[in-house]
């Protein structure tokens, strides 16, 4: 089993469990869920490792950029989710991978293989 940590940030439940599961199922931690960009930066400033993060762009009528942002910051790989794909995406952001709902078990999974092996090559780089 892995212990690498993905962050979710997803305000609908029934969303947020269904990737969840597919996370559990691949042997990864799952961080959250986070409804909120409040309750979102408040997971990333404490001491939890976050690996990878997944994150809804509107939440509840809230654009998730706050938490984007920090997550630049840190260097922490992450892939928004949206109904919409890439349309109406901060233009800072349109470089970043957008996963189209109802979400994709194989898409998902892919990305998610494809940040952490990213984030292990920049690391080994520094």
């Amino acid at each position: 089993m892995s212990s690498k940590r993905i962050l979710i940030v997803e305000d609908e439940a029934l969303i947020s469990m269904n990737m969840e599961d597919m996370i559990m199922d691949e042997g990864y931690v799952v961080v959250g869920p986070a409804g909120s960009v409040k309750d979102a930066l408040h997971l990333i400033s404490t001491d939890t490792v976050i690996d990878c993060a997944l994150l809804d762009v509107n939440l509840r009528g809230e654009t998730v950029y706050p938490v984007a942002e920090e997550l630049v910051r840190r260097r922490v790989p992450f892939a928004f989710t949206s109904g919409y794909g890439h349309a109406g995406i901060d233009p800072r952001f349109t470089d970043r991978v957008v996963l189209p709902k109802p979400i994709d078990r194989d898409r998902l999974v892919s990305f998610i293989r494809a940040a952490l092996a990213m984030s292990q090559d920049e690391m080994r780089d520094s």
